[in-house]
C-alpha cells in the first residue's frame, strides 16, 4: 500500500485533512487513490484537486515511484505504520508521509528542539553548543533543520555528548541543503535520523520551509529559541509550537543585537527564559527521560495504568479522586501512579495531585 501513499504525496492541492476526508469516504488508501467523482464530491475535494488527482494517476508509475524510494535506501512511515512519531501524529493535520533516513528510537519521544538564525553570533553558538549537549546527555532527543548557524551547532553538539539528534528537511533526501552539511547529515544518520514531507527531488523552496519547521515543532515536546529576528524560521517555528499545545522556551540576549530581537520578544510576549538546560529539563519533567525510556521499554501499559490515564488530564486530582472514579484499591492506584511517573506518563505536581505529563497548553499567544 505504500506505493498509493507516496503518489498522494505527489498530488498538489491534497494535503493532510483532504486525505483524510477521502479516507473516511472510501475506506482505504487504495480505494481512495481510486476514488470516484462521486466519491471525491462527497469528500469535499475542490474541482482542482480533483482533477490534480484525476491526472497524476494517470501518469504516474507508482511501482516505479516506490522501487525509486527504495533504491535510495529511504523508509517511508505513513498515519498507518506504528513507527510513525507518536508526538508528530498528535498535532492538527499531521503530515501523511514522512521519509526517513536513520532509524527512530523510544527515547526520542523525549524531544527538543533548538532552532535558530543561520547568521548566529558567538554568543548564540555557545549557548546552542551548552543547551543541546546538556539535554543530549540528560537523554533528550534534539531537533533541528540542519541549516547553517545554530541548528548545525546543535546537531553536532548532540551527537558530540553521545545523545541523539533529528533533522528535518525542506526538500527530498536524495539532497542535502545545504550541501556543505553532507557530512553532518551522515552522522545525523548515524545518531537518528533524517526526516521530511518532500518527496524525492524536492528543491529546498522557500515555500517548503515553513511547514518543515511544523514538523521540527511537531516533533517535539517543547521549542528553544536560540537567536533569530522577528520574522526569521526559528520563530515561526515558536508560533507554530505554540498553535500544536507545546511549550516554547527563549535564551535571552543583549536588546541591541538582532539576533537576540526574537528570543528577547517571544519572552516579553510570555516565552519561558531559559539560563539553562536544567531550566527546560525541570520545567518539562525531563530530569530523568533516560530512566523513562528505559521503564516504558520494560514496563509496559497495562489495564490498571490505560483506567488511571483515562482518568487524568491537565487539571490536578487527589489519588482519592483517583481511586474512587477507578474503583481500585489506593494500593494499586498509588504503585501503579508511581510506574506512570517513572514512564513519564504522569506527573505528581504536590499534595499526591497528579496530571497527565505531557499535556501541554499554550500560555500566551503571539499576535
Amino acid at each position: 500500500m505504500l506505493r498509493y501513499w507516496i503518489g498522494f504525496n505527489k498530488v498538489p492541492g491534497i494535503g493532510a485533512k483532504k486525505l483524510r476526508a477521502l479516507l473516511d469516504v472510501c475506506g482505504s488508501i487504495e480505494s481512495a487513490w481510486l476514488a470516484t467523482p462521486a466519491q471525491m464530491a462527497e469528500a469535499g475535494l475542490d474541482r482542482r484537486s480533483a482533477a490534480s488527482l484525476v491526472e497524476l494517476r494517470q501518469q504516474l508509475d507508482l511501482e516505479a515511484e516506490l522501487h525509486r524510494v527504495q533504491r535510495a535506501g529511504i523508509e517511508v512511515l505513513t498515519w498507518d505504520d506504528p513507527r510513525y512519531p507518536s508526538l508528530l501524529k498528535r498535532i492538527d493535520a499531521p503530515p501523511p508521509v514522512l521519509f526517513m533516513t536513520g532509524s527512530l528510537a523510544t527515547v526520542d519521544d523525549w524531544s527538543v528542539a533548538v532552532v535558530g538564525t543561520r547568521r548566529a553570533t558567538a554568543y548564540g553558538r555557545e549557548c546552542a553548543l551548552r543547551l543541546a549537549s546538556d539535554l543530549a546527555r540528560a537523554g533528550v532527543t534534539v531537533v533541528s533543520g540542519l541549516a547553517r548557524g545554530i541548528d548545525a551547532v546543535a546537531h553536532e553538539a548532540a551527537i558530540s555528548a553521545g545523545g541523539r539528534t533529528l533533522a528535518v528537511l525542506g526538500n527530498g533526501l536524495d539532497r542535502i541543503y545545504p550541501p556543505e552539511h553532507r557530512q553532518l547529515a551522515s552522522r545525523v544518520v548515524d545518531h537518528g535520523a533524517l526526516l521530511t514531507e518532500q518527496p524525492l527531488g524536492a528543491q529546498p523552496e522557500a515555500r517548503n520551509f515553513p511547514a518543515r519547521n511544523r514538523i521540527i515543532s511537531g516533533l517535539s515536546l517543547a521549542v528553544v529559541v536560540v537567536e533569530g529576528d522577528w520574522t526569521s524560521g526559528a520563530v515561526i517555528t515558536a508560533k507554530q509550537a505554540l498553535e500544536q499545545g507545546r511549550e516554547v522556551f527563549a535564551v535571552p540576549g543583549s536588546i541591541l543585537s538582532p539576533s537576540s530581537e526574537g528570543p528577547n520578544r517571544l519572552i516579553r510576549e510570555g516565552a519561558t527564559p531559559i539560563l539553562s538546560a536544567e531550566d527546560l529539563l525541570e520545567a518539562l519533567n525531563l530530569s530523568k527521560a533516560a530512566q523513562q525510556s528505559a521503564a516504558r521499554q520494560v514496563l509496559p501499559t497495562d489495564p490498571v495504568e490505560t483506567r488511571l490515564y483515562d482518568l487524568l488530564s491537565s487539571e490536578p486530582q487527589h489519588v482519592d479522586e483517583l481511586r474512587r472514579a477507578a474503583g481500585l484499591p489506593i494500593n494499586v492506584v498509588t504503585s501503579t501512579l508511581a510506574l506512570m511517573e517513572l514512564k513519564g506518563l504522569v506527573r505528581q505536581v504536590g499534595g499526591m495531585q497528579y496530571v497527565v505529563a505531557r499535556e501541554a497548553s499554550a500560555t500566551y499567544r503571539i499576535d
